[in-house]
């Protein structure tokens, strides 16, 4: 570990203390992960500390742990992934918050720490379902007003529940069940039956 991320580190642990559930070095960044009753208080101490100094929410997303590791994940199911960046310290931290109940998962808002994350905040609403309590205008980003579901969910079918499409007859755009069949394609490959034999040339 750098000296850099060495007092990051130790920063992070005078500072937080309990509140810190792990803090681990990965690929030469810090990841510290926090329950979601702390996540607030902590990402606002995060700005405001000098000693931390992290002015700048670089990134936000959602994550779908169900199928994470073959499906031997065991443990709340959707995670909020955080970010950030000092530019007075020259450091990044990456900070993850499970949201406590996987049937309606939900966590504060960091809207009002940075307001970068309002559209990062509303993308992972609409992909993942992960409710941002506090958010000032939490609706649809990237899907149709009309959509059902949450698309980056693991259990999401690939092809969706609906299709939208123009109706002549009607002069206007509908609704109507999926009547994509599932299929898989699997390349066919030709080949010689002595590819890649030296002794064929």
């Amino acid at each position: 570990m750098s000296a850099k991320l060495e007092t990051l580190s130790q920063n992070l642990q005078q500072h937080f203390g309990d509140k810190l559930k792990s803090l681990k070095l990965a690929l030469g960044e810090l990841t510290i992960e926090v329950s979601a009753a702390d996540y607030l208080a902590v990402m606002t101490d995060l700005r405001d500390q000098a000693t931390l100094g992290f002015e700048e929410l670089i990134d936000l997303c959602g994550v779908d742990y169900s199928a994470f590791g073959d499906g031997a994940w065991a443990g709340a199911r959707y995670a909020v992934v955080t970010h950030l960046l000092s530019v007075t310290n020259n450091w990044r931290l990456r900070v993850r918050v499970f949201a406590d109940d996987n049937e309606f998962p939900s966590v504060d808002t960091v809207t009002g720490v940075w307001s970068s994350a309002n559209w990062f905040e509303r993308e992972a609403f609409d992909l993942y379902g992960i409710a941002f309590v506090g958010h000032d205008d939490l609706r649809r980003i990237l899907t149709d007003y009309g959509f059902i579901g949450h698309p980056f969910r693991k259990d999401f079918p690939i092809s969706g529940h609906v299709e939208m499409r123009y109706d002549p007859d009607q002069a206007r755009v509908i609704y109507q069940p999926v009547t994509i069949e599932p299929r898989e394609n699997t390349p066919r490959i030709v080949r010689e039956d002595t590819y890649g034999d030296a002794a064929h040339g």
